[in-house]
């Protein structure tokens, strides 16, 4: 299947691991052209390196604090000048905070709203002249399924996600006559530094392999899911193939939430 991403320009923040440098490959190997960003070069310029090995196309690195308006609209500028314009954006810059209420401290909930509410927001914000000028495109909003069934101990990131979903259909409607598509993807086990740090803490007489299949993770596809997973659903959503999807989120969890 063409996705029709070939010629498309995309900006994928959180851009340096993860989720959002297997979204850069997965992009750039359908023929599109990506901008990453994170607030760190060191690790922006080893996904540089890894996007170039796997795909043989370079990538615009950008060095950006997503929580910064100013950052935002300095990098969105710099990309859309640099490729001649923007068709998709992928908001997945983000962490995981996770603690019982009465432990979260009041500082702790603003920096994650910060991050993951407000730095999506001020992407696209940024974006939204470039995606109106291109005549039309797509934005992604990389969320997580605790924003849709929060669990005990999930604060502040679950109430930061289920925020994003709210904003992504919000958005999807506003931006429908720009035909301008915005979808959410909800996260659930997926291999990323923070699981594998759980991992070697946790289980370290394990092999990955071990650890990731274990039962008792609970998830019905019987293992964790790796980014490039992610990633695949992800360029799927923002390509031409999914023109018709807009406002919806897509839970990559391997069957682990209770809601669609």
């Amino acid at each position: 299947m063409d996705l029709g991403l070939r010629g498309k320009r995309a900006i994928i923040t959180g851009g340096s691991k993860g989720i959002g440098l297997a979204t850069a490959i997965t992009l750039a190997a359908e023929g599109a052209q990506v901008a990453i960003v994170a607030r760190n070069a060191g690790p922006l310029q080893e996904a540089a390196k890894a996007i170039r090995e796997k795909t043989g196309t370079e990538p615009l690195v950008l060095v950006a604090d997503a929580t910064s308006g100013d950052d935002a609209r300095r990098v969105v500028e710099q990309a859309a000048q640099h490729f001649g314009g923007l068709d998709i954006l992928v908001n997945n810059a983000g962490t995981s905070a996770a603690a019982p209420f009465e432990k979260v401290e009041a500082e702790a909930w603003g920096a994650d709203l910060d991050l993951k509410l407000l730095g999506a927001v001020n992407f696209a914000r940024a974006a939204l002249p470039h995606l109106r000028k291109a005549g039309g495109g797509a934005i992604l909003n990389v969320t997580a399924i605790g924003g849709k069934t929060p669990g005990a101990s999930s604060l502040p990131t679950s109430v930061s996600r289920a925020a994003g979903l709210a904003l992504t259909k919000a958005m999807s409607k506003d931006l429908a006559a720009d035909k301008i598509r915005v979808n959410a993807v909800c996260i659930g086990l997926v291999r990323s530094d923070q699981i594998e740090r759980k991992w070697r803490q946790a289980a370290p007489e394990l092999t990955w392999e071990q650890f990731a299949t274990d039962p008792r993770h609970g998830i019905p596809l019987g293992r964790i899911g790796q980014a490039e997973e992610a990633a695949k659903v992800i360029t799927f959503l923002v390509s031409e193939a999914a023109s018709y999807v807009t406002g919806t989120a897509v839970n990559i969890d391997g069957g682990t939430s209770a809601v669609l």
